[in-house]
């Protein structure tokens, strides 16, 4: 089936009798839809609804298809080469299973994932300019992921604090710094380092920051539309004190 979703998109990007949008894209202009797509696949994950993982998983893989048709015309790599790639990573990172040695139990424990990772990233760097331990983090992930992925490669490094106090008072730190920045610029500098150390906080307290913003979004998702449920179409009439008793009064009753 996957022979199928290939050839429409080879049709697709045909450049006598394909669609001119999809002809006209490029790896920049996908990109945005892969990450949106993905994206997708997680809500449907969170919300429980198997029916639509399935489109958005479809679609996700249409993301993959699409650029590796890209590759192949400009002459980088086919979708077997990907699917190839990721087998061999695959076997690679899992020795105590793939392992001429697998199922011996003499055999030594398996390296770490992280391990291994941080060994091929070693293998694919030039000579001349050694893998720093912040090296392959993607910079296309949600912001509060990155940063998280990225205090955790430093701190595998030692530069790390020992516990929870260390990041709180870095958050108390950084919101002094926004509120005495003087310039729009400053203040959206000083934001910045805030939610870092605000993420960093989240870490050492063992809470994933994103899915923590998520749950977030989601409650208050919910309080707001109960606010105009209650409300009706005399909602935006209300004054901004009386919105605010509303929303004490949803909190209060609904969480």
């Amino acid at each position: 089936m996957v022979d199928r979703l290939v050839t429409i998109m080879a049709r697709l990007r045909d450049p006598v009798c394909g669609c001119a949008w999809d002809i006209a894209q490029d790896f920049a202009s996908i990109a945005p839809y892969t990450i949106e797509e993905a994206h997708e696949v997680a809500d449907a994950i969170e919300r429980g609804d198997m029916a639509d993982l399935k489109d958005e998983l479809g679609d996700l893989l249409l993301q993959v298809v699409f650029h590796s048709r890209m590759a192949e015309e400009a002459g980088y790599f086919a979708l077997d080469e990907v699917v190839t790639a990721i087998c061999d990573k695959m076997e690679r990172r899992h020795p105590h299973i793939f392992a001429s040695t697998a199922g011996d139990n003499s055999a030594p424990a398996p390296p770490p994932w992280e391990q291994i990772k941080t060994e091929e990233r070693a293998a694919k760097a030039s000579s001349a300019v050694p893998a720093g331990a912040l090296d392959g983090v993607a910079r296309g992930l949600p912001a509060l992921m990155r940063a998280e992925k990225l205090q955790k490669r430093a701190a595998r490094t030692g530069f790390d604090w020992p516990d929870t106090s260390g990041p709180r008072a870095k958050v108390i730190e950084e919101l002094a710094e926004v509120d005495a920045a003087t310039s729009g610029a400053q203040q959206a500098e000083e934001i910045g380092d805030l939610l870092f150390a605000v993420v960093n906080w989240a870490r050492h307290l063992g809470i994933d920051a994103e899915a923590a913003l998520r749950q977030g979004n989601r409650k208050f998702e919910h309080r707001f539309k109960a606010m105009e449920a209650i409300a009706g179409n005399d909602f935006e009439g209300l004054t901004l004190s009386e919105k605010e008793m509303l929303w004490q009064s949803i909190k209060a009753r609904v969480g």
